[in-house]
């Protein structure tokens, strides 16, 4: 009898996750709330093939506090049933950046891991989107000292650099530096599985008693394969979803993998699936309550597109949004050439032969948050700016140059000798600092404010933390306005499913939607303003509105260029007359200011 290559690996034990945060993040903007996910939680526990469950993280405080809900209250409601029967939960740790999306100071950051650890948080993913460990292991040490289990994480990627041997030397560098374990993040999905298999044996070989948990989105359809392939080389947990938000730009759906690793020969566990199928109804219902209003149909297909851009699927909702108004000045410009407009699907490849071009250049980042998002919009710009005979490189904000300058960290490759004359020319200095030291500690600042404004530092100092990592938010759920916000954008997307019959709403209901009042329209984000995309062979920003103007629902304001790079849409409520403007163009705004007040009709 042939012996099978694999056999001495054929019966060894793999265990599974529920990211049940990341499903909704890859798949729109909002989470669930606390009494959605307290009900949830036990259900999940029924399944009975989950060892762990990602129960917050980023993209999960944030959004619960826009939406004017607690976000301390929704973790530890969610974490406690899990806590309670041994099921470990984790959480996703933008290293430097903790929770959110730019720099978070020392202070703040060991702070949190405090927190989480009394909140009932076990594990801590820890990962910086370049892969420089000087942004990880200052939080391997914090999260230890907290009493959580640090988990350093690879983020993958296909370039010349992310070799095998590249990551594996990482690894050792950050097991070396005390993590317990090791995550492959492949956060676009397009880590190849013969590479993936190759770095897990290598890990195992040099740390046998190293846990490696593989995470992997579907979008490019590589994902099943990756699996198959980790685990034959000695992987422990795989990440896996369920329906009805698994697949498209999510994850693998746990029954298909426990499936095709069954039958590989591997000790899986068993699923309930009169559980599965309770939390799949579950899930459904919190979609059509609310939260599908806020997700993009697009996030709910595969698209092997992405395998030459590299961009994750879970940033595809917000990337179209921005192609629909640079695409919108581009061929305003080229109409006045005499030649032919471009589609969407022309702009989508464009854009992604753009960002093949540009990605090299900057030193081959991996394509994760922020430096997605900062890739993607210099290669935005660039189309806009070489549609006008500008040339590349001409409109690129303070992040996307801080990316390349090395304040973020240290790219993995070479920045390209143009760019770096660029730097020059515009009196701009590269910098190798250890990125950790240029941000103060800023914990008194906030405890001062909290005393101030007589608010109650929590349970564990977690309100505390609260303010200090998200402070525009968290000041905005204080004052209601958050609330306020959510609501109005809440009715407007009921409105939107109305208009194109996907959704029923009560004459009561939308006589109280056409009838609600906002005093203003504020900023969702930091950033800089700009009016409407014209095409008047200059870009933008282009003339403010005229005081008076009427607005239909639906209308946009503005734009406001968020301090990552993304162009949001503002919308201008559900209509009116514009009485005032609080943000002149190209002014720098911070989230909740306002931008411009609207009478609405009564």
């Amino acid at each position: 009898m042939t012996k099978h290559p694999n056999d001495q690996i054929m019966k060894k034990k793999v265990r599974f996750s529920l990211v049940y945060r990341d499903m909704w993040q890859s798949s729109g903007k909002f989470q669930p709330r606390k009494d959605q996910l307290a009900r949830i939680a036990p259900v999940i526990i029924e399944m009975g093939c989950f060892d762990r469950v990602e129960t917050n993280g980023g993209a999960f405080e944030q959004v619960n506090l826009l939406a004017g809900e607690n976000p301390n209250e929704a973790v530890r409601a969610f974490c406690k049933p899990f806590n309670e029967v041994g099921i470990k939960t984790h959480m996703l740790d933008r290293g430097l950046n903790a929770l959110r999306m730019y720099p978070v100071p020392d202070d703040v950051r060991q702070l949190m891991y405090k927190v989480k650890k009394k909140q009932g948080t076990d594990i801590t993913r820890i990962f910086c989107g370049l892969n420089d460990v000087r942004n990880i292991i200052p939080s391997i040490k914090w999260a230890k000292e907290g009493g959580m289990i640090p988990q350093a994480t690879l983020c993958i990627t296909t370039s010349p650099i992310h070799t095998a041997e590249y990551y594996s030397n990482i690894a050792d560098q950050l097991i070396e530096a005390g993590a317990a374990e090791i995550c492959l993040k492949d956060m676009a999905g397009i880590g190849q599985p013969a590479m993936l298999g190759k770095l897990t044996g290598m890990i195992k070989k040099n740390h046998p008693d190293i846990i490696i948990q593989y995470h992997g989105h579907s979008g490019p359809g590589l994902s099943m394969a990756s699996i198959l392939e980790v685990c034959n080389n000695g992987a422990d947990i795989i990440d896996t979803a369920i329906e009805p938000l698994s697949w498209g730009k999510v994850h693998p759906d746990i029954i298909s993998v426990q499936s095709m690793l069954k039958n590989e020969g591997f000790d899986v566990p068993e699923i309930n699936m009169n559980a599965y199928m309770k939390a799949r109804s579950l899930t459904q219902e919190f979609i059509d309550d609310w939260l599908g209003y806020f997700i993009n149909p697009a996030n709910k297909h595969m698209s092997s597109l992405l395998l030459g851009s590299g961009l994750p699927g879970g940033m595809m909702g917000s990337m179209m949004a921005d192609l629909g108004g640079i695409q919108a000045a581009i061929n305003s410009l080229r109409k006045q050439k005499g030649e032919p407009e471009l589609n969407t699907d022309d702009m989508l490849v464009a854009l992604f032969n753009e960002v093949e071009y540009v990605w090299p250049m900057v030193g081959y980042p991996p394509l994760v948050t922020p430096f997605s998002q900062y890739t993607k919009n210099i290669a935005l710009m660039n189309l806009l700016t070489m549609a006008q005979g500008k040339g590349r490189f001409v409109m690129m904000d303070d992040a996307m140059w801080g990316m390349i300058l090395g304040k973020s960290g240290k790219v993995p490759g070479t920045i390209a000798p143009e760019l770096v004359a660029l730097a020059k020319e515009k009196g701009k200095e590269f910098t190798d600092t250890d990125p950790h030291t240029l941000y103060p500690n800023a914990l008194d600042d906030f405890r001062k404010e909290m005393k101030e404004n007589g608010w109650d530092f929590g349970q564990d100092d977690e309100e505390l933390f609260e303010l200090a990592m998200h402070p525009e938010q968290y000041r905005n759920y204080k004052s209601g306005q958050a609330k306020k916000n959510f609501l109005a954008d809440l009715e407007k997307m009921k409105l939107e499913k109305m208009a194109k019959g996907n959704v029923k709403i009560s004459p009561e209901e939308l006589s109280a939607f056409k009838h609600a009042k906002a005093d203003a329209v504020v900023s969702p984000v930091d950033g800089q303003v700009f009016y409407e995309f014209k095409g008047d062979g200059e870009g933008i920003p282009c003339l403010e509105p005229s005081i008076g103007q009427e607005y239909k629902d639906g209308d946009i304001l503005c734009y406001v260029q968020a301090t990552w790079g993304e162009f949001i849409p503002i919308p201008a409520g559900i209509g009116g007359r514009l009485v005032d403007i609080a943000a002149k163009k190209a002014s720098h705004v911070r989230r909740g200011d306002t931008l411009a007040w609207i009478e609405r009709e009564a």
